[in-house]
């Protein structure tokens, strides 16, 4: 059966609201990490592990199997991604963010969005053998 026009309205109105809270979680005032790591303070990333910041910044929308999804938006699938073989395009895009992505590189330091960018690119099918440093990190940002 076909999605009425004002049903699929109020469906993507509510995905927007369900992503935006999610990404507004990282700014309340007081806010703790948890056991497994996945939350943070209300200005910075706490975890230091690239699989945590990867499951408490980016799955929500790339999804756990980093497969993307499309719905209020477009989020691409990290999954097999060839963009990814060259390690400052994901820098970039986690330091400045693009389009619908937000910039991370306020919330993360050099070490946290080098774990990032590593686990991505070395999980999910993907598997590009050179890591990205701190230093290669700190580069990209000047």
């Amino acid at each position: 059966m076909m999605e009425s026009p004002r049903a699929l309205l109020v469906r993507l109105a509510l995905g927007s609201i369900a992503g935006a809270c999610l990404l507004g979680l990282a700014s309340v005032p007081g806010a703790a990490q948890t056991k497994d790591g996945t939350f943070s303070s209300s200005v910075r990333f706490m975890p230091r592990d690239g699989e945590v910041l990867y499951r408490s910044s980016c799955q929500a929308c790339h999804m756990a199997d980093a497969q993307g999804a499309a719905g209020a938006g477009v989020y691409p699938a990290l999954a097999r991604n060839p963009k990814l073989r060259t390690a400052k395009y994901p820098v970039f895009l986690v330091v400045n963010g693009t389009r619908a992505m937000p910039p991370f590189g306020d919330q993360m330091d050099d070490e946290q969005v080098a774990a990032v960018v590593n686990y991505l690119r070395s999980h999910f099918g993907n598997d590009y053998k050179d890591t990205v440093s701190a230093a290669d990190v700190k580069a990209a940002r000047h």
